[in-house]
C-alpha cells in the first residue's frame, strides 16, 4: 500500500477546472443510470458538452465524434425513458445479437483506426477507435435498458483508463477507473432488478 501511495505522489497529475466539472457530471450520469433515474440524461448532456472540447484539444478525434454522438443520445435517451416511463423494462439480448455486434464492432474499429492513422495526427487511433465504436453500441443499449450494456462498459472503461492516461488526462483516467467499478455494480444491480421482475 505504501509503495502505491509513493508512486501516486510522484506522478505529475494534470488537473483542470473544465475536466473536473466534466468528471463530476460524468460520475453523476453513471450513478443515476444505475438507479434508472431519467435525470441521468441531463447529467450526461452537460458532461459531454465539456468533453467535446477536452477530447478535441487532446487530439482524440474519434473520441470527439463520440462525444457529439453522446450528446445526441442524451436527448434520445431522455425521450425514450420519458416516453416509456412505465413500460420500458430491463431486457436481455440474445448471444447471437451480441456476437454480431462484436463482429461489426471489430471491423469498424480496424477501418476507423486505419483511416485515422493514415489521414490524421490522431493519438492512439486504434485504441481510440475501439472505445469509440463499442461505446456507440453500448450507449444505444443503455437507451433501450439492455442488461448487457454494463458488460461492454466494463471493457470499454478499462481500456479508456490507459487511453486517457497516455494523453495526460489524469483526472479523466481516474474517472474511468471509477466507471469500471460502477459498471460492475450496475450489471449486478440491473440483473437483480430484472430477476425480480421476471
Amino acid at each position: 500500500m505504501g509503495e502505491i501511495l509513493q508512486i501516486l505522489t510522484q506522478l505529475n497529475f494534470n488537473w483542470s477546472i473544465i475536466e473536473s466539472v466534466a468528471v463530476f457530471f460524468s460520475v453523476l450520469y453513471v450513478i443515476l443510470a444505475l438507479k434508472e433515474s431519467i435525470w441521468c440524461w441531463w447529467a450526461a448532456a452537460i458532461s459531454v458538452i465539456l468533453y467535446i472540447y477536452i477530447c478535441y484539444t487532446a487530439q482524440l478525434y474519434p473520441e470527439t465524434g463520440l462525444q457529439v454522438f453522446y450528446l445526441l443520445m442524451a436527448f434520445y435517451g431522455y425521450y425514450q425513458w420519458n416516453k416509456n416511463d412505465s413500460t420500458l423494462q430491463i431486457e436481455q439480448w440474445t448471444t447471437a445479437k451480441h456476437l454480431l455486434i462484436l463482429l461489426i464492432g471489430t471491423i469498424l474499429t480496424f477501418l476507423m483506426g486505419f483511416y485515422f492513422s493514415i489521414h490524421t495526427n490522431a493519438a492512439m487511433p486504434l485504441v481510440d477507435s475501439f472505445t469509440t465504436v463499442f461505446s456507440v453500441f453500448a450507449t444505444y443499449m443503455v437507451t433501450k435498458k439492455v442488461l448487457g450494456n454494463w458488460l461492454y462498459w466494463i471493457v470499454i472503461d478499462a481500456v479508456s483508463v490507459y487511453l486517457y492516461f497516455s494523453r495526460d488526462l489524469h483526472l479523466t483516467s481516474l474517472l474511468f477507473i471509477v466507471y469500471t467499478v460502477i459498471a460492475i455494480f450496475g450489471y449486478f444491480s440491473w440483473l437483480k432488478r430484472n430477476n425480480e421482475l421476471a
